[in-house]
């Protein structure tokens, strides 16, 4: 079996830095990059590119609100279809420049934070997302999350879809990310997230928090850059899983 092993990377903006990206690419086989709008900035974002590049690290589109100060994980009630097709296209169009400019094509596109939990909460905005992808280059791969909006959403697009479980979060019965309001949201040890990995690709199963299960093929593994367990636990996850005779490979 083969899997790929993603992390959300560059991240900061000017002088400031969010996580350890140049350790992350290190470990991780795909690299979805801020596009500038919730993080990142054009210097980064080359930057980035470029590190990945270096390392044979796949890259993507990271789109998300344009919402700094929040980071991108603060909701935006009332954003039509328009809206989100505009957004996506927009970061998605400017990466694409980076890309060439460091001659390390876009290969997927991969929203981020609470742009992300309204798609995969809404068929409308999935669709959305999917058109925007579609029109800026239909080569480009969609990150979706398996049994939600998002997938239905590249399957009906054309799209090619990468199913995508996250490491360091849980699930709600909507196999939509818990809220990270909740206690519950994150986990921060890196062997219990190696566990639940490995029993959800040998299983072929995503179980929520209340136990609801869904039967799935899982694509790609994601931890999120910006924690402090992250490069840790991006470590243990290569480790077991070819431990375990899993391939890790974009």
């Amino acid at each position: 079996m083969k899997l790929d092993l993603n992390a959300d990377l560059g991240e900061g903006f000017g002088a400031w830095r969010i996580g350890d990206d140049a350790a992350m690419l290190g470990i991780v086989t795909t690299a979805n990059v801020a596009c500038g709008l919730h993080a990142g900035d054009p210097a980064i974002m080359r930057a980035t590119v470029l590190a990945a590049k270096d390392r044979g690290v796949a890259v993507g589109a990271h789109p998300g609100y344009a919402d700094l100060a929040g980071f991108g994980r603060r909701a935006w009630p009332g954003m039509t279809e328009t809206d989100i097709e505009n957004l996506v296209a927009y970061q998605t169009g400017a990466f694409a420049g980076i890309c060439a400019l460091a001659g390390h094509p876009m290969t997927h596109v991969k929203t981020h934070g609470a742009m992300a939990n309204a798609a995969n909460d809404d068929d409308g905005l999935a669709m959305a997302v999917g058109r925007a992808i579609r029109a800026v280059d239909p080569s480009l791969a969609y990150f979706v999350m398996p049994g939600t909006p998002t997938e239905r959403a590249a399957e009906k697009l054309g799209l090619r879809p990468i199913r995508e479980i996250y490491a360091d979060r849980t699930y709600a019965d909507s196999f939509n990310l818990t809220p990270r309001s909740r206690h519950d949201a994150m986990i921060h040890d890196p062997d219990e997230a190696l566990e639940r990995i490995l029993r959800f690709v040998s299983e072929g199963r995503l179980v929520s928090q209340s136990g609801k299960v869904l039967q799935t093929g899982i694509d790609s593994v994601c931890v999120h850059g910006d924690t402090p367990v992250a490069v840790a636990m991006a470590q243990r996850l290569r480790t077991g899983l070819e431990a375990a005779g899993i391939a890790v490979s974009a």
